[in-house]
């Protein structure tokens, strides 16, 4: 219980940061609005033949690519606490090892609720219409934010590892770019070469999108395997997805904390 209250005490100093530098919450609520409002009107040509029109397929895939960046954003503030000597000024209090690393994704996770009202204000008013029922599309955002979540302790794994931030941010972007354009996030997949269909599909981004889209009431189409797994059971793969990331990452980055010198 005290490691739970202790860790709660870290996520209330991550939402106090949003009051005190508001410009945080601004720049990470109007950099996924400009996203769908560029894809939207820039690509939206690409969208001829599909149901409702390209916004439909656009914004499960921008959705997913916003709570993706969410391990750029956990690895790249862990990194600047460390410069700034926050980190070891925690590991001199009494408190729980761990309690510094799980307030740390709570609180990346709790922006992410902000981050994704807005983007869903902005969506509606570019058209996007979802068709499911509202435990369907409260089971999709609910899965977006878990997987924003899960992410969150890769990048909290990654912040660790070094002390300066620009470097973790950089190389935070080398892994998270790849997997959001690789894969059906702005495309379909079929468009692709044959061999980068079996990765795109296969990608735990791809996986969430098409489970995003279905809860959504969107039709999801998929290239060379279109009779996988993951492509008849998106919704079962994001999750399983999720755990082993979790699975990986938790013990990892505890442990990873506990011996940061």
């Amino acid at each position: 219980m005290n490691a739970i209250s202790d860790a709660l005490v870290i996520t209330k100093r991550q939402l106090q940061q949003l009051v005190r530098v508001p410009e945080v919450l601004i720049f990470s609520t109007i950099q996924p609005v400009m996203f769908v409002l560029l894809f939207r009107y820039v690509f939206g040509g690409l969208g001829a033949g599909i149901p409702g029109g390209y916004v439909q397929l656009l914004m499960p895939g921008i959705f997913v690519q916003t709570v993706t960046f969410t391990l750029a954003a956990t690895a790249q503030g862990l990194a600047q606490d460390m410069e700034k000597g926050l980190i070891d000024r925690f590991r001199s209090l009494p408190i729980a090892r761990s309690a510094v690393v799980f307030g740390r994704t709570l609180g990346d996770g709790l922006l992410n609720i902000v981050v994704l009202v807005v983007m869903g204000v902005a969506g509606y008013a570019v058209g996007w219409r979802p068709t499911s029922g509202p435990l369907h599309i409260f089971a999709g955002f609910l899965m977006l934010l878990l997987f924003g979540y899960a992410l969150s302790w890769a990048g909290v794994f990654g912040g660790l590892f070094s002390k300066d931030a620009r470097v973790v941010g950089n190389i935070s972007f080398l892994f998270t770019f790849p997997l959001t354009f690789l894969s059906n996030a702005f495309a379909q997949t079929t468009t692709m070469p044959k061999p980068l269909q079996y990765f795109a599909e296969w990608n735990p981004v791809s996986t969430m999108v098409a489970a995003t889209r279905q809860l959504f009431g969107f039709h999801n189409t998929f290239g060379a395997t279109a009779n996988s797994y993951p492509s008849q059971h998106p919704v079962t793969t994001s999750l399983f997805y999720m755990v082993l990331i979790m699975a990986i990452f938790v013990p990892l980055s505890v442990r990873r904390y506990k011996n940061r010198q």
